[in-house]
């Protein structure tokens, strides 16, 4: 069985030619809202990354894969597991999709194929995602996907006009 693919995408490893879409989508400062982004990456700090990502997810407590779209050949987004912890089986999930590739189907087909690779292969227990509460289209799509709401953060995240909730949702693995 081929965890990281289906007849439509595959889930790759970083590659030095990921350099410029990584440049143009980390520095969408439309995107920041969404995360932790709060100033635009340099094409160099972007290549030290892709050099040090080859460590693996052992050694980083991350893992960033690139979902390319198998028709056309492009990258269309990232999918990363983060703050990965081995001894309690768990790992954050974060999910980037191109403008041009959202709601398309692509996020649920991403979610699923990371779901069976990291409790068939990692053999973790759970995934977990924080997503902030004015982003109703991840939280649709998690939803989706079968990830349940089980907290809430409120005034977690400061925006520009004042602090943001935001939603913890986790899917259990049956390890």
């Amino acid at each position: 069985m081929a965890y990281l693919e289906n007849e439509n995408i595959v889930l790759r490893a970083l590659e030095p030619e990921d350099l410029d879409d990584l440049y143009r989508w980390e520095n969408d400062s439309e995107l920041w809202k969404y995360g932790l982004t709060i100033a635009p990456y340099s094409k160099f700090a972007l290549r030290d990354y892709l050099l040090g990502a080859t460590n693996g997810l052992i050694h980083n407590r991350q893992l960033r894969l690139v979902t390319v779209d198998k028709k056309t050949g492009a990258s269309i987004g990232t999918i990363d597991l983060y703050d990965y912890d081995p001894i309690n089986l768990r790992a954050g999930i974060g999910i980037l999709l191109d403008a041009a590739y959202r709601n398309k189907g692509f996020g649920k087909e991403i979610l699923g194929l990371v779901k069976e690779y990291a409790f068939h292969v990692l053999h973790l227990k759970q995934l977990y995602a924080c997503i902030p509460e004015n982003n109703a289209s991840s939280f649709k799509l998690f939803a989706a996907c079968g990830y349940e709401q089980c907290g809430l953060l409120k005034a977690w995240r400061k925006t520009s006009d004042g602090f943001d909730n935001v939603h913890i949702v986790q899917l259990l693995g049956t390890r």
